[in-house]
C-alpha cells in the first residue's frame, strides 16, 4: 500500500534549492511529514548519501554521487528529482532495479548557462578578469584583445542550451557553426546556423562550445585528436559537464598553443583544487559550475523538481520522467 503524502520523507540535497524563492521549501514542509536538508553544504559522496537515504521515501537530488552503493539503503525510496537536467550522476539502471523513478528539469537553466557561455567568450577574448584585477592592484594594463564580432562560433550541441547561445550570438554578427545528432530544421534556418560534421566545425571555428550531454559516446569526447582538429588559435568553452573533456589532452593543446585558451565551468573532479594542472594556466579561466546558479534558473528547477517529486509521492505520472 503506497504511503500518505503527509508521511513522507524528502532529502533535499541541492545548496541553492529555495535561495531567492524560499516558497519552494515552505510548500514541500507543508506538504509532506518531514524534510532533510543537505548538511554538508556541497554535493555528497555516495557514502554520506548512502546514510541519509535511510527511511526516505523522496530525494530532491543536486550532484551528488548516486550510484548503486548509495541507493542500496534505499529501501523506501520511490523517486529521485534531479534538480538540474544532466543524469549522469545517477546509475540509472540501479534505480531501475529498485524501480526508483527518476526524473529531471529539460530547460530550466538554458538560459542561464547561455548567458554565462557569452560571458565566458567575452572575457577569453578581452582578457575582462585580467585587467579588473590589474586595475585593483594599482595597475593600468593596456590589452590588445580581440573582438566577438564576425568570429565563427561552433557549437557542440544544439539542444535547449546551444539554441539559446545561438540566439544571443546573433547580435554579435557571428557565424553560428553547429553539430548535433538531430536539429530542429525551423530553428535552424531561423537563426542562420550552419550544420556541419563535427570535424569540419572544428577546422572552421575560431571558438568551440559544448553543449552536449555525458552519454558513452560524449564521454572525454574532447581528446587529443578533437582538440587537434580545432583551428590553430582556437578557443574553448565548457559550460556543460567535466566528463566531456580529457584534462590531460587539454593541457597538452594549451600549454602547445595550438588551443589559444579555454573556460572551464566545469572539471572531471568537483571541485578541482587549487593544484590543478589547468589553473596553473593564465590562459584558463575557471569557475565553479555556476551556469544554473541564478535567480530564474533556480526558479525554475525548484518549482520542476518539487512537482514531480510529490506528484510520484501520490501516485500520479510526473511530467519529466528519465526512467
Amino acid at each position: 500500500m503506497m504511503k500518505p503524502l503527509r508521511d513522507c520523507h524528502v532529502l533535499v540535497t541541492p545548496t541553492s534549492y529555495g535561495r531567492g524563492d524560499a516558497s519552494v521549501r515552505t510548500e514541500l514542509e507543508a506538504a509532506v511529514g518531514k524534510v532533510t536538508y543537505n548538511p554538508t553544504g556541497k554535493p555528497l559522496t555516495s557514502e554520506a548519501l548512502r546514510e541519509l537515504l535511510v527511511g526516505v521515501d523522496g530525494f530532491i537530488a543536486g550532484l551528488d554521487v548516486i550510484d548503486a552503493a548509495a541507493l542500496a539503503a534505499a529501501d523506501d525510496l520511490r523517486v529521485i528529482a534531479r534538480y538540474g537536467v544532466g543524469v549522469s550522476n545517477v546509475d540509472l539502471e540501479a534505480a531501475r532495479a529498485k524501480h526508483i523513478v527518476v526524473t529531471n528539469t529539460p530547460g530550466s537553466n538554458a538560459k542561464s548557462v547561455a548567458e554565462l557561455t557569452i560571458a565566458l567568450m567575452l572575457d577569453l577574448l578581452r582578457f575582462v578578469l585580467d585587467a579588473a584585477n590589474d586595475t585593483r592592484q594599482g595597475g593600468w594594463m593596456r590589452t590588445n584583445g580581440t573582438s566577438l564580432e564576425g568570429k565563427t562560433v561552433g557549437l557542440v550541441g544544439l539542444g535547449a542550451i546551444g539554441r539559446e547561445v545561438a540566439r544571443r550570438l546573433q547580435g554579435f554578427d557571428c557565424a553560428v557553426l553547429a553539430y548535433d545528432v538531430t536539429y530542429d530544421a525551423a530553428f535552424v534556418a531561423q537563426q542562420h546556423i550552419t550544420t556541419l560534421p563535427l570535424d569540419e566545425l572544428l577546422e572552421r571555428a575560431d571558438i568551440v562550445s559544448l553543449h552536449v550531454p555525458v552519454l558513452d559516446a560524449t564521454r572525454e569526447m574532447v581528446n587529443a585528436a578533437f582538440l587537434a582538429k580545432m583551428k590553430p588559435g582556437s578557443y574553448l568553452i565548457n559550460t556543460a559537464r567535466g566528463e566531456l573533456i580529457d584534462e590531460a589532452a587539454l593541457l597538452a593543446a594549451l600549454e602547445s598553443g595550438h588551443v589559444r585558451g579555454a573556460a572551464l565551468d566545469a572539471f572531471q573532479t568537483e571541485p578541482p583544487g587549487k593544484d590543478h594542472p589547468l589553473l596553473r594556466l593564465p590562459q584558463v579561466i575557471a569557475t565553479p559550475h555556476m551556469g544554473a546558479h541564478t535567480d530564474s534558473a533556480t526558479h525554475a528547477m525548484g518549482r520542476m523538481a518539487l512537482a514531480d517529486c510529490l506528484a510520484v509521492l501520490r501516485g500520479d505520472a510526473p511530467r519529466y520522467r528519465v526512467i
